[in-house]
């Protein structure tokens, strides 16, 4: 059972950063990086979820084309975590931030958002004007 903790939200102004962090355990067995995808999505009220920026194992990303250039996606496998770092942030990135991972079938930036099936309770990031 893979459980996923993100933290590091909060409220800023509008050109500020933040760093969320999503650390990833399970129960009863190793959590084995190359087993999963791994990605950040966030969801805004009365807009569908929307996959921000994944990373696979060696390191290749992708990202949303309306954060390219701001919000950077990183892991630490040693520690079990992934990152996203905000930067710039605007009004339109408030949402509820989620870290979500998949079982892996295929290099996972070349699979939709629908490969991933496990989420964390997710971070909330507000953004002023």
């Amino acid at each position: 059972q893979l459980q996923l903790v993100e933290s590091g939200g909060g409220s800023v102004e509008s050109g500020g950063s933040l760093r969320l962090s999503c650390q990833a355990s399970r129960e009863d067995a190793r959590f084995v990086r190359s087993d999963w995808c791994m990605a950040w999505f966030r969801q805004a009220p009365g807009k569908e979820r929307d996959r921000v920026a994944g990373i696979d194992l060696d390191g290749s990303t992708i990202y949303k084309d309306s954060v390219k250039g701001r919000f950077t996606i990183s892991q630490d496998n040693v520690k079990n975590t992934l990152y996203l770092q905000l930067n710039s942030l605007k009004p339109d990135d408030t949402a509820t931030y989620y870290c979500a991972a998949g079982r892996r079938k295929h290099l996972c930036n070349e699979v939709g958002g629908d490969a991933y099936k496990i989420w964390g309770q997710g971070t909330q990031v507000n953004v002023s004007s």
